[in-house]
């Protein structure tokens, strides 16, 4: 499997990014606040990591959630894949949201979230008079299957 080096600052070295087996696609990412944040049922809160990265050009952060937080606590993050684009070099935060119906409280170490390194292809965007006509033209929503 093919590696990339991201540099990462970090104050806690038992809060670097872990994968869970050896072809974990997404690394797990850990709370990293000093006080417990309780998150009410159908509200959001910012999590702080403590991680700082470098991340390579032509590559992005993915954020996304951890499959079992969102089956046995129903928490998910908020803007899912949330995108950490490779010149930013502020805190990695992960936003949660609890659609469950208990308080979830996050506290320091837990596993919040799992990162993905990505490749990244800019668009180039061109205006044109009209799109070339296909089966489907407009149909969204469900327009492509019966099922």
């Amino acid at each position: 499997m093919e590696k990339k080096k991201v540099l990462i600052l970090i104050e806690d070295e038992s809060n670097i990014p872990q994968y869970g087996s050896h072809f974990a696609s997404g690394a797990d990412v850990r709370a990293a606040n000093l006080e417990e944040i309780a998150i009410l049922p159908g509200e959001s809160a910012l999590i702080p990591t403590g991680i700082r990265m470098e991340i390579p050009p032509g590559y992005e952060i993915q954020v996304r959630p951890r499959s079992g937080l969102a089956l046995k606590n129903q928490i998910t993050v908020l803007n899912t894949p949330g995108t950490i684009d490779a010149d930013y070099r502020g805190e990695l935060k992960v936003i949660l949201i609890n659609h469950g119906k208990e308080t979830f409280v996050v506290t320091y170490g837990m596993r919040i979230a799992q990162i993905v390194l990505a490749k990244v292809v800019q668009a180039e965007f061109v205006q044109e008079e009209a799109l070339t006509a296909t089966k489907r033209q407009e149909g969204g929503f469900g327009h492509t299957g019966t099922h």
